[in-house]
């Protein structure tokens, strides 16, 4: 076996390779308190109670996001980023995102392997609450790869990957906040898919 097929890359969806999907519905609806993002808020359960809050109050439910969510495209260069690492080695996308959202995005990447979370949606289309497959999903996911004899490369943006990236031999911010970058300067932080590319194949 080679050294290569030991690893497995655990990128980000959101952010890494396709746009924030609350804040391009925060744009469609005209309704900026759904900006907020795990970019901002470290607590995931309290950024989605305040999501569902907001979605209740204004009438809107999971067929108006599904149809945000089918009009975006993944960001510029994310596909061929995905083909080439894909090439090289084993990746998997951990998201924090929810599989009613991810499929379109899922097509238009190729189809790349996603674990993510679900939602749970009322008979009239309304999101009440989430599942998430499991507490710290990211965090634990690395650790269980660890567990059965893959050595992880992690890759996110926001609060919520800060596990993984800690966690795995390799880890790096890809297009993250200046405060994150600067509180966690040991971390390195690339803007570019090709610099992100170059970085993980060194380390695999």
């Amino acid at each position: 076996m080679k050294k290569e097929d030991m690893n497995i890359v655990c990128l980000d969806l959101e952010g890494v390779l396709v746009p924030e999907i609350w804040i391009a519905f925060a744009e469609a609806t005209g309704i900026p308190e759904l900006k907020r993002t795990t970019r901002d808020e470290p607590d995931y359960d309290k950024l989605m109670k305040y999501r569902i809050d907001i979605l209740k109050e204004h009438g809107l439910g999971l067929k108006q996001i599904q149809e945000t969510i089918e009009k975006i495209e993944p960001l510029e260069g994310a596909r061929e980023f995905m083909d080439e690492l894909r090439a090289r080695t084993q990746v998997i996308i951990l998201s924090d995102t929810f599989t009613q959202f991810a499929g379109p995005l899922m097509k238009k990447l190729g189809y790349p392997t996603i674990f993510c979370n679900t939602l749970e949606v009322g008979e009239d289309g309304s999101i009440t609450g989430y599942r998430m497959r499991v507490e710290k999903s990211k965090y634990a996911t690395v650790k269980a790869l660890q567990s059965i004899g893959f050595e992880t490369i992690a890759s996110g943006d926001s609060f919520n990957d800060l596990g993984m990236i800690e966690a795995s031999k390799a880890g790096f911010l890809f297009r993250s906040t200046e405060a994150i970058r600067e509180a966690h300067p040991e971390l390195p932080a690339f803007e570019e898919y090709d610099d992100l590319l170059a970085a993980i194949t060194e380390a695999l």
